[in-house]
């Protein structure tokens, strides 16, 4: 399975922006925000019972904080800006428009102020002029700063340097953990049982499924369960577990309900609550077991049964295939950050993707699988190109991928074969250019997106452009 960079460029890591969207009404008031143990919605410290919360971000907005009217007056009305003397209703009225911007003195302010609790006329004006004023500012993002955490953390390494670091492959699965962990304690109480849709591809056909927040964690847990058995961590399913993806999120789910006393017998709330604990804990013992694997990236080799096979398509016909223990890692890392995403717009919390250097290598991760999903839907008959035989190992048709962004790069992507190889010169003769944003092309690779949804631009064979698309989406999975 190949998927070459000719040059062998690696361009430096960027962090991608925060922001989101937010509503255009009045400034919403704060409130405090807990997990699923907490009840009415508050924030309590302890979560669902494992360790410590993490200090989570407010919900995001990109509006500028509005008032939907005047400010509330003084009762008493302040003298004018020369003393004893008090301002004109013409006065008064020419300064409605800097009281607006924020830019009256005090005095000025209170006269103001005053006046509008007294004139109606100038109340409804300084209430229009408030409303245009909240136009002119720039979208705002009020969260922290995205690159809070990573810059704490280097500044606490910094200081005191870990016994264990966690080494750079298993560091997006890290990130990707925490930043689910603390969007979970950000949810409010009424909102555990919201539905989350999930959409994927099976073949050509877009399946859909409504899954609880608690389910969602549940399926997370089964397979991240794959990859724990494997680095030698206990299966949450036991001895003789099932290793198909979906035979051991269906096992899950059933045991959940049993050991629940049946699925109606526990609120939403408490299920999420016991499914959170389970996930954390689960996610916390990777990280640490990555710690002391420690190790450089592609070093150590596991079984492809440790993920789904089907996610690595074009290993050969081995007795065994096998895949690198950093790609096991960074394959969970995809995984939980598609499903924070799939919980994130069900509660309408946004989402940010993940870092840049993070992002680069879901990316790269994403690039080396295409080759061996062309390859696996040409066999199936779902090819819209012909076939072209070449000779083992020379170079055939290749396809230019262009990702743009923070975790972008580019790639050339064998059409013929996944073992073939790409030279510069079959690089320069690439039969089709596609250019995709880094998160959309994500995004497609978990079935969040269609090819018809994608703002993909591209440019010459389109069949072949058609199946390299249609290859990202059937990497999807539930």
């Amino acid at each position: 399975m190949t998927a070459a960079r000719p040059g062998g460029r690696e361009p430096g890591d960027q962090e991608p922006a925060g922001g989101g969207a937010g509503s255009t009404g009045a400034p919403r008031v704060p409130t405090p925000r807990g997990g699923p143990g907490a009840g009415g919605g508050g924030g309590g410290s302890g979560g669902p019972g494992v360790g410590p919360a993490p200090v989570s971000p407010a919900r995001r907005s990109t509006a500028p904080r509005q008032r939907t009217g005047p400010r509330t007056p003084n009762p008493v009305a302040a003298p004018g800006p020369e003393g004893d003397g008090r301002l004109t209703h013409q006065e008064l009225m020419s300064l409605l428009g800097v009281w607006a911007l924020d830019a009256c003195s005090p005095a000025e302010t209170a006269c103001v102020e005053a006046h509008l609790n007294e004139c109606a006329r100038c109340a409804e004006e300084a209430l229009r002029l408030r409303d245009a004023v909240t136009l002119l500012e720039p979208p705002r993002s009020l969260d922290l700063d995205p690159q809070l955490r990573p810059r704490v953390l280097e500044s606490a390494l910094a200081r005191r340097p870990p016994v264990l670091p966690v080494p750079g492959w298993a560091a997006p699965y890290d990130a990707e953990a925490a930043r689910l962990d603390a969007l979970l304690h950000d949810i409010n109480a009424n909102e555990w049982d919201i539905p989350v849709r999930v959409h994927w591809f099976a073949g050509d056909e877009r399946a859909r499924r409504s899954l609880t927040i608690a389910q969602v964690l549940d399926h997370l847990v089964a397979m991240d369960g794959l990859l724990a058995r494997a680095v030698g961590l206990p299966d949450p399913l036991g001895e003789g577990a099932p290793g198909d993806p979906l035979e051991r999120t269906e096992a899950t789910w059933r045991l959940v309900a049993a050991t629940a006393g049946g699925a109606a017998a526990e609120p939403e709330r408490l299920a999420a609550a016991r499914a959170w604990a389970r996930w954390r804990e689960q996610s916390r013992e990777l990280v640490r077991t990555a710690a002391r694997q420690g190790g450089r990236t592609g070093e150590r080799m596991l079984p492809a049964t440790a993920c789904d096979p089907g996610l690595f398509p074009g290993l050969g016909a081995a007795t065994e295939p096998q895949i690198p223990l950093s790609d096991a890692y960074l394959n969970r890392a995809f995984a939980c950050w598609t499903h924070a995403g799939d919980i994130a717009r069900a509660v309408d919390y946004p989402y940010e993707p993940p870092l840049g250097s993070h992002l680069r290598l879901l990316v790269d991760l994403t690039a080396r699988r295409l080759p061996g999903s062309i390859a696996g839907r040409r066999r199936a008959g779902l090819a819209t190109t012909r076939a072209r035989l070449t000779t083992a190992g020379s170079p055939g048709r290749t396809v230019h991928l262009e990702i743009e962004g923070a975790g972008g790069g580019d790639y050339w992507i064998p059409l013929d074969s996944p073992t073939a190889a790409v030279t510069r010169v079959a690089a320069r003769d690439a039969v089709a250019q596609v250019a995709l944003e880094d998160v959309e092309f994500c995004q497609l690779a978990a079935g969040r997106l269609s090819p018809a949804e994608a703002a993909a631009g591209g440019e010459g064979d389109q069949a072949a452009i058609t199946d390299v698309l249609n290859a990202l989406t059937a990497l999807s999975r539930l």
